[in-house]
This record gives C-alpha cells, structure tokens and sequence, in this order.
C-alpha cells in the first residue's frame, strides 16, 4: 500500500483482551520505533472498523478475535514523516490462536514478540497515543 501524505489515513489498533490481560509488542523499523503497542494498521478501503480491526490482528498475530467495540479515535500526527492518522482504537476478546501458549509473530521484522501484559503493569516506553487511549481501559 502506497502511504499518501497529503491527507490523513485510518489507522486501527486493538487492545485484545484475554482473562484480564491485554496483549503489547515493542514496534520495531517504523515510526515510534523501540516503543510498545498493540496490533493494528491501516483501514483498508470500503472495510469495516470490525473487519479491519480482524484482518489486522490476524495479520500481525495469527489471532482470531470478536466482540470488537470502539475506545476513542486519536489525531496521531507525525511531521517528520509527513503521515497524519486518525486512530480508531478498539478493545477485542481473544478467542483462538495461541500456539503452544505463546502468541505468534508472523512479522517478526515489524515488531518484537507479543506479550500479555495486566493492566495495572502495562509496558513501558508505550507508544503515547497506545497510552493516552490504554488509560481509558476499564
């Protein structure tokens, strides 16, 4: 996908929540480089916020997901770059996925490994929009 930088983009990312846990990888080779967040992307044309919030995880980390809602939508701007994004986060209960209790990574030159983290020990250096909207987590 050609990234514009003329107009803002839709980007996702998803707070997968399983038994009270939330999963977070460190972002590696891209804006925001070396700090941690949650799996998404961008919304691709004429996709849903749920189907795009899906395809993402699944992507990024093999995992099935549902009961995908809305937590708040972030200006993310980047001048360095020139990117702009309008950032719909969502929370999401994991359902299936897992292999041998460990979360794969089929990109493992994007980020490192992915990790469940509880709420009240997130990791740190998160990315600050991942943590302006992770405060909203109930």
């Amino acid at each position: 996908m050609n990234k514009r930088t003329d107009m803002p983009m839709v980007g996702t990312s998803v707070f997968i929540q399983k038994e009270g846990r939330y999963l977070f990888a460190m972002r590696l080779n891209s804006h925001n480089s070396g700090k941690y967040q949650t799996p998404g992307g961008h919304l691709e044309y004429m996709e849903t916020l749920e189907d795009g919030a899906k395809r993402e995880v699944m992507e990024e980390t093999g995992l099935t997901i549902d009961n995908v809602r809305v937590l708040t939508v972030i200006d993310d701007m980047f001048p360095e770059e020139k990117l702009h994004y309008a950032t719909v986060y969502m929370t999401a209960d994991y359902v299936s996925g897992e292999v041998d209790g460990r979360v794969p990574n089929p990109e493992p030159e994007c980020h490192g490994d992915w990790n469940w983290y509880s709420i009240g020990n997130l990791p740190v250096p998160m990315w600050e929009s991942v943590q302006k909207a992770a405060n909203l987590l109930p």
